[in-house]
């Protein structure tokens, strides 16, 4: 059995190319220098844990670009990751109601949908028969692993790094259904996009 074509990772990722726009690039490396210049900054004002949090954040800001992932997507994921950084070491959420709920559910849709992307480029996700649904279920399985995660690091993050950080039981369910929610609407986007299979109507 002939096994399909996959795309072939290249640098080409990191230079501009057919349909990879260059306002793209320009914002998705802006946001790429922010996550940068934020990891000084937090080592300059606020500590190693600070530091060491931008320092993902700017890991996980490469991870768009060097997989080729759609330019909104990639400007998306990066900013999302690092306004919930900076929220977090400003002591926003504690400030603003709602805030978190909504970070929780922009950044978890966006890395979700990240996900998706990174795993139909290795060709394990994407079915041939029903390719929007298996999209679909694809985001809103991702997404509900992060939320899962990421309340686990919470926790161990409450119970070795800062006991500040929130880990109550309405904090987490809040937290979970706002991930769930915007995995959802990231799914429905990121099948809204995905190619049809052949004889299978697009909404």
């Amino acid at each position: 059995m002939t096994s399909a074509p996959r795309t072939a990772p290249s640098a080409a990722a990191w230079r501009a190319a057919p349909g990879r726009p260059t306002w793209g690039i320009v914002l998705g490396d802006a946001v790429r220098v922010a996550a940068l210049a934020s990891v000084l900054v937090a080592a300059a004002t606020s500590g190693g844990v600070a530091a060491a949090l931008f320092l993902l954040v700017l890991g996980g800001t490469m991870v768009p670009r060097a997989t080729g992932a759609p330019a909104v997507l990639d400007v998306a994921c990066g900013a999302a990751v690092l306004v919930a950084a900076w929220c977090a070491v400003l002591g926003l959420y504690e400030a603003v109601a709602g805030l978190d709920l909504l970070v929780h559910a922009v950044a978890t849709g966006a890395l979700a949908a990240l996900g998706h992307h990174v795993l139909a480029r290795a060709g394990v996700t994407v079915s041939p028969v029903r390719p929007r649904a298996s999209a679909a279920v694809t985001v809103v399985g991702l997404g509900a692993l992060l939320a899962v995660v990421w309340e686990l690091l919470e926790t161990l993050g409450h119970a070795l790094v800062d006991e500040s950080i929130h880990v109550t039981y309405l904090d987490t369910i809040g937290d979970l259904a706002a991930a769930l929610v915007g995995s959802l609407a990231a799914a429905a986007l990121v099948a809204r996009a995905t190619a049809p299979a052949a004889g299978e109507e697009r909404a």
